[in-house]
């Protein structure tokens, strides 16, 4: 994490839904953010050229480049660091940032016991990502998100409208942000 000297404060996950416009948007923000590729879409040969496609614009523009995938493949394509589930983040790697998902105190408890730099927690509000699962909600949210001993990005139904409404001022979305 040496060129930041904090996490961002906005964080965009790649996806199917919104493959088209990242290019764009990646280039587009005004502040550095962290950028999740994810892309479970693509077959392996074209995930890795997408891969190296956004991530040259996101250098280009000073974001934090994390990989959901493997520790050894997060370094062989030369990412910051990793995103997950926090035991599929286990052991503590010093040398590239972990990004835990998730969704109950479970999950925060196994967040706290690796050590990750941040946690992932979601769904806050109703997302297409999920249609009809059960949202946290902003009491609940705020609930799991004291009992976390790192920084918490809210993800799920993310808009700037919905960050302002919960009061966060750190989070994550797929096409909130897209």
């Amino acid at each position: 994490m040496s060129a930041f000297q904090s996490l961002p404060r906005l964080w965009l996950l790649s996806d199917e839904r919104n493959d088209g416009v990242l290019d764009a948007r990646l280039a587009g923000f005004r502040e550095p953010v962290g950028f999740v590729y994810r892309h479970y879409h693509l077959a392996t040969a074209e995930r890795v050229a997408r891969f190296f496609d956004l991530q040259r614009i996101a250098r280009r523009c000073g974001h934090l480049v994390i990989l959901s995938d493997s520790a050894l493949t997060a370094r062989e394509w030369g990412a910051d660091g990793i995103y997950g589930a926090p035991l599929s983040l286990y052991p503590r790697r010093r040398d590239l940032l972990q990004i835990a998902t998730a969704h109950d105190m479970r999950e925060i408890a196994q967040a706290n016991r690796i050590e990750a730099d941040a946690v992932m927690l979601s769904p806050v509000f109703p997302t297409r990502s999920h249609p009809g699962a059960p949202a946290l909600g902003a009491a609940r949210f705020r609930t799991l998100a004291s009992h976390a001993q790192m920084p918490v990005i809210a993800l799920g139904g993310m808009t700037t409208a919905n960050a302002s409404r919960l009061g966060w001022g750190t989070w994550a979305a797929i096409d909130g942000l897209s």
